[in-house]
């Protein structure tokens, strides 16, 4: 069984940062609603003029900029620019979930994990978890994908972790690469088969993000494939 360490990607709301550089839609998409009030918010903020910044947010959220929705609620929660208005800005982030934007969702799903301003609900965390995970939010994909292997407000379903660690490894997430590298070292049945070049290869590209366990493990797995050469038949 691969070992799983305590996750620790959760981080309190409030360091989850005002995601200013997160790009809202895809180059292929259409431009999404008031796009330059939301850039220009985006510079009165990071000049440091907040009261620009959240009258530019509300207006552009208003207007259905998910970018500026979630924005103008993490300046609510954190009192920029205004007092605190933590519930306000719980309608401001769901709208900005409901309006696709990942990691407003993954915030929900972290929100409802640590009981901070919603009902404790693990059930919930998931949810949430999964709906970003789908949009392709790496941190939710890991997220999600240690829960079900913990059984963490789902059930325990190793097949569905393997499922949401590939994801994330293939994104590039150091941890999961680690993980899957530890699934196809050690085979599990009814999820994946026993894959050892498989295995250097998730642990070589962990190692390749500065992962010192992880170049251990491939280190010692290609030591072993030698010996296994060079011994007579």
């Amino acid at each position: 069984m691969p070992h799983i360490a305590a996750p620790t990607i959760r981080q309190a709301v409030i360091a989850v940062a005002l995601v200013f550089g997160l790009t809202a839609h895809a180059a292929t998409e259409p431009a999404p609603p008031a796009q330059n009030q939301t850039q220009a918010a985006v510079a009165a903020y990071e000049a440091g003029n907040f009261d620009a910044a959240i009258h530019g947010f509300a207006e552009a959220a208003q207007k259905g900029n998910r970018l500026a929705q979630f924005n103008y609620a993490m300046m609510l929660l954190r009192g920029e620019g205004t007092p605190a208005k933590p519930q306000e800005a719980l309608i401001w982030l769901r709208r900005a979930a409901d309006n696709q934007m990942t990691h407003a969702q993954f915030t929900f799903g972290d929100l409802y994990e640590r009981g901070e301003l919603v009902p404790r609900s693990l059930e919930e965390a998931n949810r949430w978890y999964e709906r970003a995970a789908q949009g392709g939010h790496v941190q939710a994909q890991v997220a999600l994908a240690t829960n079900y292997f913990t059984g963490r407000g789902v059930p325990l379903d190793y097949g569905r972790a393997f499922f949401w660690y590939s994801k994330a490894a293939a994104a590039g997430d150091e941890g999961s690469q680690y993980i899957v590298a530890s699934y196809y070292e050690r085979g599990y049945p009814g999820v994946v088969g026993k894959d050892i070049e498989q295995a250097k290869l998730w642990y070589a590209r962990a190692a390749a993000h500065g992962d010192p366990g992880a170049l251990a493990k491939l280190r010692s797995l290609q030591e072993g494939g030698s010996a296994r050469a060079k011994s007579p038949m």
